[in-house]
């Protein structure tokens, strides 16, 4: 499918573009781009990093990095699918990592910082 790259690898295991900050931000979860594997957040994450990479790249799938998740989402058609080509691995964030994270990162009051 036009847009999407199965070999390209995820660029780590956390938001790319929240870990450059100084200091470093926090993310609730995290989204794959189908096409050059860049790593971002979700559009409930305090940077959106996911929906801005997105919308600067003309890159318009991801998928979700999460464990137990293998949906799509076309941010140009704004369509959601349920599944889609199996990618490079990993397929997710370590487990161990959790959400929201990285741990030690995440303020107490993480939830009044979330975008409804």
């Amino acid at each position: 499918m036009q847009g999407i790259d199965p070999a390209a690898a995820p660029s780590g295991t956390g938001c790319a573009d929240c870990e450059a900050l100084d200091p470093p931000g926090w993310w609730f979860h995290l989204r794959r781009c189908a096409q050059c594997g860049h790593i971002g957040c979700c559009d409930s994450s305090p940077n959106q990093h996911a929906s801005g990479h997105a919308a600067a790249s003309g890159h318009r799938f991801i998928r979700s990095f999460e464990p137990g998740e293998a949906w799509f989402y076309d941010y140009g058609e704004q369509v959601m699918y349920e599944s889609g080509p199996e990618l490079a691995a990993p397929e997710h964030h370590p487990i161990e990592q959790g959400a929201p994270g990285p741990a030690g990162r995440v303020p107490q009051d993480w939830v009044s910082h979330l975008h409804q």
